[in-house]
């Protein structure tokens, strides 16, 4: 998989947070614009397919502008009896979690924070994800912003565990938690290539905390948009900031984890890390109209009956080339 990324990151100052979070930033609008593009094109073969005039979105690369500039011009619509602080911390709280995820993911050979549990802390803030849209959806005081709620509560459910089975399974092939020491171990091999199964479930999970694709029914459509049904103004942007953000920290985070770093010919190591999370994140955008939409219910019973199964017996074998490595 080309040159062996050197062992070990540096920690690069505090004020490298800024540049983090602008560069998550433009990651996220990337991600917005291709979204923007395919909805784009979507709309133009139905069109055709109509006989209609394809005149819907042609200007698919303008869309998150344009939708960021109309939102902040617009009112915020507070409901009564809501919970307002409430509310918005679990809002404002999807961009500020995705930030904390990037925090230990090193680009190339830097990283803002070179903990020795980093898997531990993604982790984490994958779970604090959950309160997050609980609590944006709890906090109108809104039926279909709760029911919203409690359906991403039952997608995490499902999903929760099989995620963090399948962030075992490259700690355990590198034998630490540290982020560095799991890309530096992919030495000629990606993790990615002999644990498929631990990688489409994490490819998985990322998708699910950010409500994206199949996992998109807690802001659906049958439910008055669900978690954004009473989200309007900055509220909303920052939802769909969030999202966004989400989807690319998940594919950020994938790049240490799974497909080797900063390891790459040619190209210094921060280049090659910033490549492989754009066409990762990519992928994770573009299968948003290519995978269905999963009902919670049915989807509990695949991550517990096979996904779950599935992730464990990744890690047993993993655990016994581990130790026959010794």
């Amino acid at each position: 998989m080309g040159e062996p990324m050197v062992s070990g990151v540096t920690t690069v100052a505090a004020g490298w947070a800024v540049f983090a979070a602008v560069l998550l930033g433009l990651l996220a609008l990337f991600a917005a614009a291709l979204d923007g593009v395919a909805t784009a094109r979507a709309e133009r073969s139905v069109a055709a397919g109509g006989g209609g005039r394809p005149g819907g979105g042609r200007r698919g690369l303008a869309v998150p502008l344009l939708e960021a500039a109309r939102l902040l011009r617009q009112c915020r619509r507070v409901p009564v009896a809501s919970d307002v602080l409430l509310w918005r911390v679990g809002v404002a709280g999807l961009p500020v979690l995705a930030l904390l995820m990037v925090a230990v993911v090193p680009l190339g050979r830097w990283t803002l924070f070179d903990l020795p549990v980093g898997v531990v802390w993604f982790n984490a803030m994958d779970v604090a994800v959950w309160a997050a849209v609980w609590l944006a959806g709890w906090g109108p005081n809104s039926a279909h912003s709760l029911v919203g709620g409690y359906r991403f509560l039952a997608y995490g459910l499902a999903y929760e565990l099989p995620l963090m089975f399948a962030l075992v399974a490259p700690a355990v092939a590198a034998k630490s938690l540290r982020v560095g020491d799991i890309a530096a171990a992919q030495d000629g091999l990606w993790f990615a290539v002999w644990m498929p199964v631990a990688f489409l479930i994490y490819c998985m999970g990322a998708l699910a905390f950010s409500v994206w694709g199949p996992f998109s029914p807690a802001l659906g459509a049958d439910v008055a948009g669900g978690v954004s049904a009473e989200l309007s103004g900055a509220d909303r942007l920052l939802l769909l900031a969030g999202r966004y953000a989400l989807l690319a920290a998940g594919a950020a985070f994938a790049v240490p984890l799974f497909l080797g770093g900063g390891a790459g010919p040619l190209l210094p190591a921060w280049a090659w890390s910033l490549l492989k999370t754009v066409v990762l994140l990519a992928v994770l955008v573009l299968l948003r109209r290519r995978l269905p939409a999963v009902r919670p219910d049915r989807f509990m019973e695949v991550g517990w009956l096979i996904l779950l199964p599935a992730a464990l017996l990744q890690d047993l074998v993993i655990a016994l080339v581990a130790i026959g490595r010794q």
